[in-house]
């Protein structure tokens, strides 16, 4: 767990920078430097592009996380990492023809309900490549175990980007269209520099063959295409629903309650940068005992760090909303429904990674599938109902039963759970302490009180969890500073 906890920790680092320069961008400058129209409007192309990217990128960058432990010489290396580099084009090349011959068509479709998003619908093609080649290159590092970097580019150099366009938009040096055209060259700038760490890494001598297992990797990419795309839907759905079926600014208000919320995954993604190749890794050896003891302790680990992030979001939720633009006040009930979606997706620990790198990865297409049309079908119905509140409602409600049948087929496949004897004493260490919390508050200044509040929580969490020895590895850091 040594390499696991020491890049955890810098990614870590890395995505909380990021989270904190995204959370100035989201809750401050985004919402006073660009009108509420723009700012739907971009939370609109991006989601609809993460949507389509799964697709573009053909399942590529699982592959590689999957296969490439499995072979040995350089020459095998070489063309696995050479088609990989192909692959995507066969997606990409026939979906910008598409798009260019029946563009004015996909233009109007989308943007019945809002007449902004026509004149941007070719940014949604192009974010959706340029991300999907950095996932790919992304993947090429994460197999050589260095996850960091790329990290820096994934979290950070993006949010950066927003910080400086955004101030540049209040400085009139640039207008609100411009915006979305700097950012969309940023995603590409961004890939360029993720090809050309991973070349550093490892250049492979480009051929036009195919590894002797091409048939398992690309039934691999199949599966994995199609269970990503439909896997996408349920992160970016809402996003993209909302502005079909209510105001643009609406998507607006819901991304920033997200937003909010996503602070809690922050440990379990770069956690997951370096343990998703380690279990691979362990897969490919058919090394049981590692791979459970990685679910167990990735489990453990991330509960106890992000359900400490859930209750100082939760518990501070209403001082933070008095501090924003109060057209964005009434996401209390999202932030709380899709922070519970999350923290019990982190409860699975690496379940996911298990799953998608072993043999039984073809479940993950007809149980994404279904995921997906469940979120559809109970969105186009909470949406007209609950409004923002209804998306986050169904979110919830999926991930809830979906990740439960997770947690039953590693169980049946694998005979493994992610739970210890403390995972227990944790969940009611995080139940006692929001109910004790909840409705309690400082009468002071909300930047105070939400400061005053969460020491109070963060030091009392911290202490219980290092005395009742909840986690090994989070006792052996909390020594080191006690």
């Amino acid at each position: 767990m040594g390499i696991v906890l020491k890049q955890s920790f810098k990614n870590t680092v890395v995505i909380f920078a990021a989270f904190a320069i995204g959370g100035v961008n989201a809750l401050f400058l985004y919402t006073r430097f660009l009108t509420d129209e723009y700012y739907g409007l971009v939370t609109y192309l991006l989601s609809t592009a993460n949507l389509l990217m799964p697709l573009t990128a053909f399942g590529v960058h699982y592959s590689i996380v999957k296969f490439y432990s499995s072979y040995t010489s350089k020459k095998e290396k070489d063309k696995f990492l050479s088609a990989s580099l192909l692959l995507p084009l066969c997606i990409a090349l026939p979906f910008g023809f598409i798009g260019t011959l029946f563009y004015e068509q996909i233009g109007i479709y989308l943007s019945q309900e809002n007449e902004i998003i026509k004149d941007f619908t070719w940014v949604i093609y192009l974010v959706a490549v340029a991300t999907a080649y950095f996932e790919v290159f992304y993947a090429w590092a994460k197999v050589h175990l260095q996850s960091v970097f790329g990290n820096v580019l994934r979290e950070l150099f993006s949010r950066v980007t927003v910080l400086i366009l955004l101030l540049l938009v209040y400085a009139d040096i640039i207008e609100q269209t411009e915006f979305i055209y700097y950012l969309t060259a940023a995603y590409f700038v961004r890939t360029f520099l993720m090809m050309g760490y991973a070349f550093s890494l490892y250049r492979p001598t480009f051929t036009f063959q195919f590894p002797e297992n091409y048939t398992a990797v690309f039934k691999y990419a199949f599966y994995i295409i199609l269970a990503g795309s439909a896997g996408a839907i349920l992160l970016d759905i809402d996003k993209v629903m909302l502005p079909q079926k209510k105001v643009i600014e609406l998507a607006a208000y819901y991304a920033v309650a997200v937003y909010i919320a996503a602070v809690i995954e922050a440990p379990g993604r770069a956690m997951a940068q370096i343990v998703q190749p380690l279990t691979a890794k362990a897969l490919n050896e058919n090394n049981t005992t590692e791979i459970a003891s990685l679910y167990k302790r990735t489990s453990i680990n991330l509960v106890l760090i992000c359900g400490l992030l859930f209750l100082l979001v939760n518990l501070n939720i209403d001082q933070l909303y008095l501090l924003i633009n109060e057209n964005y006040s009434g996401g209390t009930y999202v932030v709380l429904m899709i922070s519970i979606a999350k923290l019990y997706t982190l409860f699975l620990g690496n379940n996911g990674a298990i799953i998608s790198n072993s043999k039984h990865y073809k479940i993950l297409l007809p149980y994404a599938v279904v995921m997906a049309i469940s979120v559809y079908f109970l969105n186009d119905w909470l949406i007209d109902v609950y409004g923002m509140n209804g998306a986050a409602l169904s979110t919830l409600v999926v991930i809830l039963i979906f990740n439960t049948l997770k947690l039953w087929y590693v169980k049946k496949k694998f005979n493994m759970l992610p739970f210890s004897n403390k995972t227990g004493l944790l969940l009611l260490i995080i139940a006692g302490f929001y109910g004790m919390f909840y409705f309690w508050n400082f009468s002071f200044h909300p930047i105070v009180n939400i400061v005053l509040k969460s020491t109070l929580i963060a030091v009392t969490y911290l202490w219980i969890v290092w005395k009742l020895k909840i986690s090994v590895e989070i006792n052996k850091i909390l020594d080191t500073y006690l």
